[in-house]
Formats: C-alpha cells, structure tokens, sequence
C-alpha cells in the first residue's frame, strides 16, 4: 500500500518535471554540451533514475515498517 502511494507521488512528480523540463528547452540549450535540449535517452535516463530512486527510498521504510508486530505498533500509538 505504501509502496503505491509512493508510486503515484512519483508518477505525478515526473510528470510535471518533464513538462517543465520541455517547457525550459530553449533556456537550457545554451547551457548543454554534447546533446541536444529535446534528447530522448537524457529525458528517459533521467526519469527511470529519479523513479528508481524514490521508489527505493520509500520502499526501504515500508519494508521496516512491515516488520514490526502490529500489536506492539498498536500499543505504542
């Protein structure tokens, strides 16, 4: 469950980070060196890289989580 939520955010973060990067091509492309602005593996390394990393970081603490008895995890709250 946590893991979904946790996919969704990162959908809809991605989503809005690659208009917003194609929406700032013509600021960046006299900053880049050896591409182009609308280069096609940049967007896709970068979007499986950021997915990558977010899903590990909030799957580490579900996994954590999961472990602990809920009855202990009940009595404590």
């Amino acid at each position: 469950m946590v893991l979904g939520q946790a996919a969704g955010l990162t959908l809809v973060g991605l989503a809005i980070g690659l208009a917003a990067a194609t929406a700032a091509t013509r600021l960046l492309a006299g900053m880049l060196y050896g591409t182009s602005p609308t280069d096609p593996t940049v967007y896709a390394a970068v979007t499986l890289a950021v997915g990558l990393v977010s899903l590990l970081a909030s799957y580490l603490p579900a996994r954590r989580a999961a472990r602990v008895d809920p009855v202990i995890a009940l009595r404590d709250s």
